[in-house]
């Protein structure tokens, strides 16, 4: 249970994301006895809503999509208070003001209090100094921690112009950028996968891996945000952000202790060695495309440009595929194969780390392979390939593996991503969120994509429901490899469901 009694400040709290994800959040933290004795959920926007009538929308919701007690929803919804003021205004703060001071005395949660931007982008920079300039930031009367929705910035400049603005009203250990990745349990398990065995660790390294691929596909396309994120692409929405903090996961070094800063003092420096991005890279090394109409299992699936919102010869990429090293002694000569994309086969994230094969002379090129899988999302687990006797005459291997899957952990409780994060926020944990030099460091590594993809020869087409544009595939064959095929079931790689 988080133990600091306080006050959660939702800033834009009539849009979806409150709605979807803080407020279930929040009651499945509370449901479970997570949260604070004292504390309140204050939602702050444009839209007028009474206390009641705000909590009569969000119980409604959670009645429809959740399974909820109605008691415990009852009690859970007393902790919930709205104020309609224009987050963007900053002579309307001191009702803020004035409304949390009159909270914390009624609910006896002093003055510690969670700031939540769950609005546009636009009032990243703005939110903060309209609370400084009411002192709402100063923690000399309780802690005040402030979180950051992605996107933080548009590339490196504007990256660097928000930190700035931010940090002249927070310090840096005020702030909490959230990643949704971070909040999964099987990403939170590569520290203890790794550094808790004796068998992988010594493994773990240039000498005994060959490669190590890194997905995350979704079989969905735009979904009726083709406004948004035909300004954004594949590179900024989600490689950037997410599968590069999941990389820096999987390559870091030992810390020196489980505590927030060793942590991410580790991941930060696998992202400052990333290997810089060369002309020659960037033609080479870089695969970018865009889903083109196809019929799959019976439907039609609309082409990238198609989609409501998307502009008729837009060249924004919904895929990127990547081959890019990481300069450390640990992994130096190693080739991480990243990729994302929109309408891909199937929704699943991976990390696949593939073994070198055994030197051994009598098995040579049939040796089988030996793997590691660690699925992230869906069916989360683990999964291991290795060779065994075939049975028979003679001593032929074949790959057999061996799984495992979180869901079959019955006597424990999985937190949702958003779940564990809110959580580590309101117990000032800031292990899973980005710190500014890692987010730098992803920035910069990135530039020369968001300046190579100007280029009219950098955008391939793949038909919807396929892994991508031909080019992708071709990026691994000529190093003679190959891409894993996942599916929804971790073991499954015939038939993907979707």
């Amino acid at each position: 249970m988080a133990k600091d009694n306080n006050n959660i400040v939702i800033f834009g709290a009539s849009g979806d994301l409150t709605k979807r994800k803080l407020i279930p959040a929040f009651y499945h933290l509370y449901a479970n006895g997570m949260m604070p004795e004292n504390f309140t959920i204050l939602g702050v926007s444009r839209t007028e809503y009474t206390d009641e009538a705000f909590r009569e929308k969000l119980a409604a919701f959670l009645i429809a999509n959740e399974k909820v007690n109605e008691e415990t929803l009852a009690r859970f919804c007393q902790h919930i208070y709205y104020l309609s003021i224009d987050p963007a205004d900053a002579s309307k703060y001191d009702q803020l003001a004035t409304r949390l001071d009159v909270l914390s005395v009624q609910h006896d949660t002093g003055h510690n209090n969670l700031y939540y931007l769950a609005t546009p982008p636009s009032l990243y920079g703005v939110i903060p100094e309209c609370l400084a300039n009411h002192n709402l930031h100063d923690q000399s009367n309780g802690w005040k921690r402030l979180i950051v929705e992605k996107p933080f910035g548009y590339d490196t400049a504007t990256a660097e112009s928000l930190d700035k603005k931010i940090h002249d009203q927070f310090d840096e250990h005020q702030l909490y950028r959230i990643d949704h990745y971070l909040g999964k349990e099987t990403v939170q398990n590569l520290l203890v996968f790794r550094f808790s065995n004796g068998m992988f660790e010594p493994l773990w390294n240039r000498n005994f891996i060959d490669y190590v691929e890194i997905t995350g596909a979704e079989f969905l396309g735009v979904e009726g945000r083709g406004g948004y994120y035909d300004g954004s692409g594949a590179v900024r929405d989600m490689f950037q952000n997410h599968l590069l903090q999941v990389l820096g996961m999987v390559a870091m070094e030992p810390p020196a202790a489980i505590r927030s800063d060793s942590i991410r003092d580790e991941v930060t420096k696998v992202m400052q060695s990333f290997r810089p991005l060369s002309e020659a890279d960037l033609r080479n090394n870089l695969v970018l495309g865009q889903y083109t109409g196809s019929n799959v299992r019976g439907e039609q699936l609309l082409g990238y440009r198609e989609e409501p919102g998307v502009a008729d010869d837009s060249r924004t990429e919904t895929y990127i595929g990547l081959k890019m090293f990481v300069d450390t002694w640990r992994w130096n000569g190693v080739p991480f194969y990243v990729r994302t994309g929109k309408r891909l086969p199937t929704r699943v994230t991976e990390v696949v780390i593939h073994f070198k094969k055994t030197p051994h002379p009598v098995f040579g090129a049939n040796a089988p392979e030996n793997k590691l899988v660690i699925r992230i999302q869906p069916d989360e687990g683990i999964l291991m390939s290795f060779g065994l006797k075939k049975p028979g005459a003679g001593f032929e291997a074949k790959e057999v593996s061996m799984e495992f899957h979180y869901q079959d952990l019955k006597e424990s409780q999985l937190l949702t991503a958003y779940e564990r994060l809110l959580l580590d926020a309101i117990k000032g944990d800031s292990t899973l969120f980005a710190r500014s030099d890692a987010v730098k460091a992803c920035w910069e590594f990135v530039e020369p994509i968001l300046q190579y993809k100007e280029d009219p020869d950098a955008l391939f087409g793949y038909a919807a429901g396929t892994w991508g544009p031909e080019q992708a595939d071709e990026l691994l064959k000529r190093d003679g490899r190959e891409w894993r095929y996942p599916c929804k079931n971790l073991t499954n790689t015939e038939y993907c469901e979707l």
